[in-house]
């Protein structure tokens, strides 16, 4: 497959050649040759000197046969304004941009474009570090309005069954890790001592159904 990268940096060049090594075929676009410092000598993909929202420049990168692309410049204008464009001018639908800002990475989740945003994705790593057995959203769609939330569940839950936590949370249990290991649970499987458990449920609600697994009643 041809995928099209938009910046040469250290994620871009990272992504390329990880893409190569795939076996895959790579267009990499930025608007410093100097950039292209970054890849291997053995980098066999294109180099493209300019910008990823020019439409002549995106077709010397072959956009119209490309399976995906990602805008992963400095620049978050940069980036959205690439991702709209490969997305709505050439009909691209697997378009990536990274956009450092969260607000707005959100907002332009809702308008259909997948984002990866650096600084909420590090402080929630920083986050996980800082209180490893508290609640954490793992991922969220932010147009269907569901998150995947990770609990490690208080003691009280133990002995029962993924069925009183669905009822109790209005949620459903996607799977638990037990000792290091994925479980796809069905309704009675019992919860047991460190068992860490994620569940599907409204964004709306995620707060509250963290709040259940946490502080049960007894």
């Amino acid at each position: 497959m041809h995928f099209i990268i938009m910046g040469c940096g250290r994620v871009g060049a990272t992504l390329a050649i990880s893409l190569e090594n795939l076996g895959h075929s790579v267009a990499v676009i930025d608007q410093n040759s100097d950039a292209f410092m970054k890849l291997p000598d053995s980098f066999s993909g294109q180099q493209i000197i300019g910008t990823g929202f020019d439409r002549d420049v995106l077709r010397r990168a072959h956009i119209e046969g490309a399976e995906g692309f990602a805008a992963v410049s400095n620049g978050d204008n940069s980036n959205i304004i690439a991702a709209r464009v490969a997305r709505e001018t050439f009909g691209l639908t697997n378009v990536v941009a990274r956009v450092y800002d969260p607000t707005r990475a959100t907002l332009y989740e809702q308008l259909g474009i997948s984002t990866v945003a650096p600084v909420a994705w590090a402080s929630d790593r920083v986050l996980r570090r800082l209180i490893p057995l508290g609640p954490h959203i793992n991922t969220h769609d932010p147009v269907a309005k569901v998150s995947m939330v990770e609990v490690s569940v208080d003691e009280r839950w133990y002995g029962r069954d993924v069925s009183d936590i669905q009822e109790a949370t209005n949620s459903r249990v996607g799977y638990i890790v037990r000792a290091n290991r994925g479980i796809i649970p069905s309704d009675d499987t019992i919860i047991q001592d460190g068992d860490v458990v994620h569940i599907l449920v409204p964004t709306d609600d995620a707060a509250g159904a963290q709040h259940i697994l946490l502080n049960p009643e007894r």
